[in-house]
């Protein structure tokens, strides 16, 4: 959604419990005449100001109403100057008059191409791109990438001694790997993780433990992973499995839950790295939250 698009949203939903507000109105909030505000909405939406605006308080009315609402107070918050001529509104948007409606188990958001729709109590779902948008596997996997490269960054100026200062004594984050008790541990393990499952799902040989410096290693297997994912989620591969010959004997695994495993137990080692480096006066720029990430990109 452009940020144009975002305002005008912003500008309707923020007069709904407004009744008196007309078009004109409307426009002279956004600083428009109100045949250029009419033309922007319906070119991004298929529906005036006006219209979208009487919609939406329709389906604010029955979602109150479903919630045990009198018809009476959402005829005024609706907009109508009277319970009879919100009824009138209400049935003919709905096919049914409010106090059916309110027991029925017909939904609340009314047609409309756009998608746009109230979102009770105060709020809108409004649709994203539908063609090429990031799934929730995308948003996770490039999340939990760029925020282990920042952390990494943040580690390669440690000193020798914070980097193998043991700040959580005893901390085991996978049952099998051992201790992670240093800043240095949590780093060399972040990317060691990303190194042996792209080689066990490529089907060759990791390279050897500690072999170089980590950002560097990072920056070789984190675009080879995320291509690894993409091409399993481009073919819907998410159940298949695959022999990990470099288990001891060999085991199979699926694909969907080898990136679970991963993106589950790195979620966990990053934020505890970034505690950890905050205790050592190194905080990172961004709190970890994949909301905050993603509205930085946008």
């Amino acid at each position: 959604m452009s940020d144009r698009l975002r305002d005008l949203l912003d500008l309707v939903v923020g007069s709904l419990d407004e009744p008196d507000v007309d078009g004109r109105a409307l426009a002279a909030r956004a600083s428009f005449s109100r045949d250029h505000l009419d033309r922007l909405v319906r070119a991004a939406t298929g529906e005036t100001p006006v219209a979208l605006r009487r919609r939406l308080l329709l389906e604010r009315a029955a979602w109150r109403l479903r919630r045990g609402a009198a018809s009476g107070t959402e005829a005024a918050a609706a907009g109508y100057g009277s319970p009879e001529a919100f009824s009138r509104a209400f049935a003919r948007a709905y096919g049914v008059p409010p106090r059916v409606f309110a027991t029925s188990d017909l939904p609340v958001a009314l047609p409309a191409r756009n998608g746009i729709h109230f979102l009770g109590p105060a709020g809108l779902t409004v649709p994203g791109p539908r063609a090429g948008g990031r799934d929730v596997t995308d948003r996770l996997l490039h999340h939990h990438l760029d925020r282990t490269r920042e952390l990494l960054q943040i580690v390669a100026r440690l000193s020798q001694e914070d980097r193998d200062r043991a700040v959580r004594p005893g901390l085991v984050i996978v049952w099998f790997e051992g201790p992670e008790e240093t800043a240095g541990l949590l780093a060399e393990r972040s990317v060691r993780t990303l190194e042996v499952w792209t080689a066990a799902i490529a089907g060759e040989e990791p390279p050897p433990a500690e072999s170089g410096e980590l950002l560097r290693r990072f920056d070789h297997v984190a675009p080879r992973f995320r291509a690894l994912v993409d091409d399993v989620r481009a073919r819907g591969a998410w159940d298949d499995a695959f022999v990990d010959a470099l288990c001891e004997p060999p085991q199979a695994f699926t694909y969907g839950g080898v990136l679970a495993h991963v993106l589950s137990y790195g979620a966990v080692r990053r934020e505890t790295l970034a505690g950890l480096l905050r205790e050592l006066g190194y905080p990172p720029a961004g709190s970890g939250d994949p909301i905050e990430w993603e509205q930085a990109r946008d």
